[in-house]
């Protein structure tokens, strides 16, 4: 089988919502009436698996990275993490809507999305493997 019109890394698609100083952040892939566009997730159980590497405002084209184990990414931190912690979407709480934390002790389920390979503070853009944990029900 033979594949074409196929990308490697980056891509640039269509900013669903302002996404201006949104660097690092998560965003998930969504459309507008057909049309491919990313947003910022509106639940932790959404699918955010791109980084923004280049923001734009609404309906202007950006940059984003899907996330693979064969390249580690920064992601903007909410709240604090160490080397091996397992990183999931923060609580969905406007300023933090597409910043990861590390998994919380709370009991809930969550989505897995990496792992932290160094120690960070809030606000950080802190450096992340990307592995696909899945849910994780603590």
């Amino acid at each position: 089988m033979s594949q074409s019109n196929t990308r490697v890394g980056d891509i640039r698609v269509l900013a669903g919502e302002d996404l201006t100083g949104k660097e690092g952040y998560l965003v998930k892939m969504t459309h507008d009436t057909g049309v491919a566009e990313v947003k910022l997730p509106a639940a932790v159980s959404d699918y955010a698996v791109y980084v923004v590497i280049e923001a734009a405002e609404d309906g202007e084209l950006c940059t984003v990275r899907p996330m693979f184990g064969d390249r580690n990414v920064r992601i903007k931190l909410a709240g604090t993490c160490n080397p091996g912690d397992f990183m999931c979407l923060a609580a969905i709480a406007n300023s933090d809507n597409g910043q990861v934390r590390a998994l919380p002790a709370a009991s809930s389920t969550y989505r897995g999305l990496g792992i932290a390979e160094e120690a960070g503070v809030d606000e950080q853009l802190v450096l992340v493997r990307p592995v696909s944990l899945g849910n994780i029900v603590t």
